[in-house]
């Protein structure tokens, strides 16, 4: 079976937020909010520019957690589209968001070399997330499509 980050990431902010006292009436809320933060950031990161590279350094724990570009945009969104609309007050939304970086820095080393061509690139960091012949086909017909137009194929 693939490994799904999105189970991953939800089993690792569950966990997490056993350690913070969310009332109840909020606890979906911000279990969703994290989650969606934290998948967000990454999905933000991989359509930018150097966002691969990133993702890359993130997954394979060449960069720590704390100091990512990525943890910084998932606070921002968590904080932005969730804390800002729920009024938990700043101890609350302190601890909330101070589990970000944790969450985050369980996805470290979770990027190895898929494909066995000796390096870890797109293709691997795809298969990790689950989405390898699916994506990777997608991603190839957008390109034979792109190229097919250039040159007049199809």
């Amino acid at each position: 079976m693939a490994f799904n980050i999105q189970d991953f990431i939800t089993k690792q902010v569950t966990s997490a937020m056993g350690n913070v006292d969310v009332p109840s009436a909020a606890k979906n809320q911000v279990l969703n909010g994290l989650t969606e933060s934290i998948l967000g950031s990454l999905t933000q990161t991989a359509t930018k520019a150097g966002g691969i590279e990133q993702l890359k350094n993130l997954l394979t724990g060449k960069t720590s957690a704390a100091s990512s570009p990525i943890t910084n945009l998932a606070t921002d969104i968590f904080s932005k589209n969730i804390l800002g609309s729920l009024g938990l007050g700043d101890g609350i939304n302190s601890a909330l968001t101070g589990l970000i970086p944790t969450i985050i820095g369980q996805l470290g080393g979770i990027l190895k070399d898929q494909d066995g061509d000796g390096d870890v690139d797109l293709n691997d960091i795809l298969a990790t997330l689950g989405v390898g012949g699916g994506a990777g086909s997608i991603i190839g017909s957008a390109a034979k499509s792109i190229l097919g137009s250039l040159f007049g194929k199809k």
